[in-house]
């Protein structure tokens, strides 16, 4: 019974991940600049795994909020040193006012090791749509200033690059947490 159950886990872990990988998300690879202004793309960070969220510095309340479980997230999964490294990234959804100053004065306020993203905004646009990440700027105000309308999703990539799952505003930093162990758990290389 144990064996038949192990294996059906199995065919069932194999089937998402089959249809994980139909869905083509995150596939493409990206090509932008960190905080410190080098180059990064999607192929830095195989081997590790990799919670990843779009959003912008100027956001008043989501954004804040996302990063803030994230960085809770990974804080509990640093907690055990049996589990492997997880990289927390940014990628801003506003190239025009998110510079690499802009982001780092923003990521200091979370996670220490959260990696901000940025490029040119047709680099932006490139990865966003890599993951199906609507984006839409508001009108601007007489101030110039603006909102920018996007998918609160936080993507988990597996080391081998490939996406394993994502957490939308519903779910807690400990419910991320658990899920993230559980695919480290169960985890097979390509």
């Amino acid at each position: 019974w144990l064996y038949l159950r192990h294996q059906k886990e199995r065919q069932r872990r194999s089937r998402r991940l089959r249809d994980l990988r139909a869905l083509a998300l995150g596939q493409g690879d990206f090509e932008l600049r960190d905080t410190s202004g080098t180059p990064r793309r999607k192929a830095d960070f195989l081997g590790r795994w990799v919670l990843l969220y779009f959003g912008f510095t100027h956001c008043p309340d989501v954004c804040p909020e996302e990063l803030e479980k994230l960085s809770r997230a990974v804080e509990l999964l640093e907690s055990d040193p049996a589990l492997p490294p997880l990289q927390p990234l940014f990628v801003t959804v506003d190239p025009e006012r998110d510079d690499a100053a802009a982001l780092s004065r923003y990521l200091r306020d979370f996670h220490p090791r959260l990696l901000g993203l940025t490029g040119s905004p047709e680099q932006v646009r490139a990865a966003a749509a890599a993951f199906r990440v609507y984006v839409s700027a508001g009108p601007r105000d007489q101030d110039g200033d603006y909102v920018v309308d996007h998918s609160v999703l936080t993507f988990l990539l597996d080391p081998d690059g490939v996406f394993r799952d994502c957490y939308g505003r519903s779910r807690t930093a400990e419910e991320v947490a658990r899920s993230v162990r559980g695919h480290m758990d169960s985890y097979e290389t390509l």
